[in-house]
């Protein structure tokens, strides 16, 4: 490989729409690596073995070769409560974005209803993801904690930890 210092200038030469077409390039073979590398249904089988905790929630997400391993989960109390823990990938939930590679769900075990997910998306530098856990009360939803994380340099990155009440949802 040539030298970084020579590669920086190379890219600083670039046009703007030579660097966003490069960019674009980098993140295919991103997605393209990740489908094609990896056991997945091994994966999604191993997440359903480890990735919940004791409370019946997804644990936070984390790297498996060239993806990454989004737990989620809704544990139903009654009709009108639950507490959930679900992923965002760049501000979308994880079921609907455009990265998601594979999802399985599975009906929790235990007393109460609901079900687990394990959702699997590629490793893409700049990807931000967000875990939000949340409850359901008399019909009402709230987020009460987030942590988010950005891929950087192929790893997983915690950026920040929020706790979010009533009065901050205004």
């Amino acid at each position: 490989m040539d030298n970084p210092d020579e590669i920086i200038e190379r890219l600083r030469a670039m046009e703007s729409q030579e660097l966003h077409d490069l960019a674009e390039a980098v993140r295919q073979v991103q997605i393209e690596r990740a489908i094609t590398s990896g056991d997945h249904e091994a994966i999604i089988a191993r997440a359903f073995e480890i990735g919940f905790g004791r409370d019946g929630l997804g644990v936070l997400p984390w790297l498996e070769g060239e993806v990454i391993v989004c737990p989620g989960a809704i544990i139903t109390k009654s009709r009108t409560s639950h507490r959930c823990r679900f992923i965002s990938v760049d501000d979308v939930w994880v079921w609907d974005s455009g990265l998601l590679l594979r999802e399985d769900k599975r009906s929790s075990p235990g007393t109460h209803d609901g079900f687990r997910a394990v959702a699997l998306v590629p490793v893409v530098d700049g990807t931000e993801i967000d875990v939000v856990s949340g409850r359901a009360r008399s019909g009402g939803h709230s987020v009460e904690h987030v942590v988010s994380y950005e891929v950087r340099g192929g790893d997983l990155v915690e950026v920040s930890q929020r706790d979010v009440s009533s009065r901050n949802m205004r």
